[in-house]
């Protein structure tokens, strides 16, 4: 252990102690809401798990907020972490590649959408990754919400685990939670076709932030005739979606990522 991980943990430790022997909030996950004596003392307590997640700031139709992305993989973590104990969640990453610069292309041709380039991103990713293992964390888990987030998780990932392999710190990317999770199946089995289905801000999307934080969504904004949607930026028909849905896909891709990382952490 590092000499000044460990004057770290003696000053935390005499910060328990003179506090009453506990942290004053030992039940948050969030690294965000902690001070560094918790985290300090959560680590030595056996935390040795740590989620990063990553969203995006992007168009998502016009009834939906910029940061869609944001909200849901902020809970999924959470809810995974909340799953597996002794994990901690990283402050979501919010600026991921969300398509070209110039010309613009993607969501960048929508005003609000804020992006980076794969370099930047994947850059920003080690850097955490790296603060993370020098803080004491073992396994560092990388979850997305947004496509073009996929690949860059996975080589950063890939490569910190071969750098890091004598050290035993290993950094995964939990595809699971984006990768088909059976979502369009059960949506087909209630009625829906690939066509209300839909791709981006989407009747999946819809109904998933709906049952995370309804106030961020207003179907009422969606244009009156379907086929106008595709150039306001959203697909399908997400004036079929509901909260029981959202509820159901999103516990879908939770219990998914999980049962991936439970399983990895079983690896060592």
């Amino acid at each position: 252990m590092r000499p000044r991980f460990k004057i770290a943990l003696a000053v935390a430790s005499l910060a328990l102690q003179l506090g009453g022997g506990e942290p004053a909030r030992a039940d948050v996950l969030a690294m965000r809401d902690m001070t560094w004596v918790e985290i300090a003392a959560a680590i030595e307590r056996g935390a040795a798990t740590v989620i990063v997640p990553t969203g995006g700031i992007e168009q998502n139709g016009p009834h939906m907020a910029l940061a869609k992305h944001d909200i849901i993989v902020t809970a999924a973590a959470g809810r995974i972490a909340a799953g597996i104990g002794r994990t901690l969640v990283a402050p979501v990453v919010s600026f991921v590649p969300e398509g070209g610069m110039a010309p613009a292309t993607g969501n960048m041709l929508f005003p609000g959408t804020i992006g980076v380039s794969e370099v930047v991103f994947e850059g920003l990713l080690e850097d955490i990754a790296r603060s993370l293992k020098h803080a004491g964390f073992r396994d560092i888990v990388f979850i997305g919400d947004h496509g073009m987030s996929q690949a860059g998780q996975a080589r950063v990932a890939q490569k910190l685990t071969l750098e890091w392999a004598a050290s035993g710190v290993r950094v995964h990317q939990l595809d699971q939670y984006y990768d088909d999770r059976g979502q369009v199946r059960a949506l087909e089995a209630q009625g829906e076709t690939a066509d209300t289905i839909g791709q981006h801000a989407s009747l999946i999307d819809t109904a998933e932030l709906m049952s995370i934080d309804p106030g961020r969504v207003d179907l009422r904004k969606l244009p009156a005739m379907r086929a106008d949607l595709a150039g306001a930026g959203g697909s399908g028909d997400p004036a079929r979606a509901s909260i029981t849905q959202g509820a159901l896909l999103f516990k879908m891709r939770v219990d998914a990522a999980t049962q991936q990382l439970r399983k990895l952490l079983l690896q060592r």
